[in-house]
């Protein structure tokens, strides 16, 4: 007698139920979030786009998008090396999560470097504030932007569906958050090109270290990649104080256009510009310290490691072989080259 196999049902908006059902999901939001777009212009032949209340539509459609290639994956990619691993829980939350901000960072670092190549952001440095503000944007710059706070938006309900444990809530929530603001701001504030650069930076520097991370799981002697990783951190780090400043600073502090200007997109102001700068050495000198911290960790780790190996050492005694001229000693008797037991002289008496 045969049995019908049943099919397996999964929760209402769990992972696996967006894995079987991604392509309805994605024909209905199309078909929801059909909106013209926000505010556009027409320059020559290159049409411009400008921010407004139609791009949280486009946020919430690719917001969903994005959970499901976060499920997928997840499903086809990190599952299937887990299992080969065999790593403890603990560490197979932070090899996910290293895993989906690889693949999440080398993408974001690839596309926003040929944002800066076809825009002539890196050969003309001075672009970065000249002829702000920069409220017209091309539609790959529009894109990226709104792909990256639904990235950063899809993170907070998957917490939930990772299973995250309570002591790393606080901690991803902190990065999240950052995110969040930092791509804010630069697109509200019509500082897209100055943030485009500052987001390359940040990917990059971060996708050395989840590589480092993840070549750190796979084999523990991997403390290499760490060490270049760091090179890098304190790089952009750097770059990225210089630039604000340049740009920020003293860029935007000669424009001619100063003022608070709503209509036209201008928040050139000594007021904001100030908050602007605040905020990035904030962060960034939040950044530094949890390196720092993170570094002496390491070494006392790497210290620990040391100590353990040293006691656990064989300590094997010297044993040295006395040698004479008659002969050497074996077992505690005195024995000749020749096998021969030497026997003392006795000295005659006259």
């Amino acid at each position: 007698m045969a049995f019908r196999r049943r099919n397996k049902s999964y929760p209402f908006f769990s992972q696996e139920f967006l894995i079987q059902n991604h392509a309805d999901i994605v024909f209905t939001l199309s078909f929801f979030f059909r909106f013209p777009p926000s505010h556009s212009a027409v320059q020559g032949e290159v049409t411009l786009y400008q921010y407004g209340w139609k791009d949280s539509a486009t946020i919430l459609f690719y917001f969903f998008i994005a959970i499901i290639l976060h499920a997928v994956v997840q499903e086809y990619l990190l599952d299937k090396v887990n299992r080969r691993l065999h790593l403890s829980k603990s560490k197979n939350t932070k090899f996910n999560e290293s895993g989906q901000l690889c693949v999440f960072h080398f993408v974001s670092s690839v596309w926003s470097f040929y944002l800066l190549i076809t825009e002539g952001y890196l050969l003309h440095p001075s672009s970065l504030w000249e002829n702000y503000p920069h409220a017209h944007l091309r539609f790959q710059v529009k894109f990226f932007y709104l792909t990256q706070l639904a990235y950063w938006l899809h993170a907070l309900p998957e917490l939930y569906f990772q299973k995250v444990r309570k002591e790393e809530i606080s901690r991803q929530l902190q990065y999240i958050s950052l995110y969040l603001l930092h791509i804010s701001a630069a697109y509200l504030l019509n500082l897209s090109r100055v943030g485009l650069v500052l987001l390359f930076l940040q990917y990059v520097s971060e996708l050395g270290f989840h590589i480092a991370r993840l070549f750190y799981f796979t084999d523990e002697n991997h403390q290499k990649t760490f060490d270049l990783w760091a090179i890098s951190f304190v790089f952009t780090r750097m770059v990225t104080l210089t630039l604000m400043f340049l740009a920020v600073g003293f860029g935007l502090a000669r424009a001619e256009n100063q003022g608070l200007d709503l209509e036209m997109g201008n928040f050139n102001t000594v007021l904001i510009r100030m908050i602007v700068l605040l905020l990035v050495c904030l962060t960034q000198s939040w950044l530094l310290w949890k390196f720092i911290r993170f570094q002496l960790r390491r070494w006392r780790e790497f210290r620990h490691e040391q100590a353990l190996r040293k006691k656990a050492a064989p300590k094997q005694p010297l044993r040295t072989l006395k040698r004479d001229s008659l002969g050497h000693h074996e077992n505690g008797v005195l024995k000749a080259e020749n096998g021969a037991s030497p026997r003392t002289k006795k000295l005659k008496s006259t």
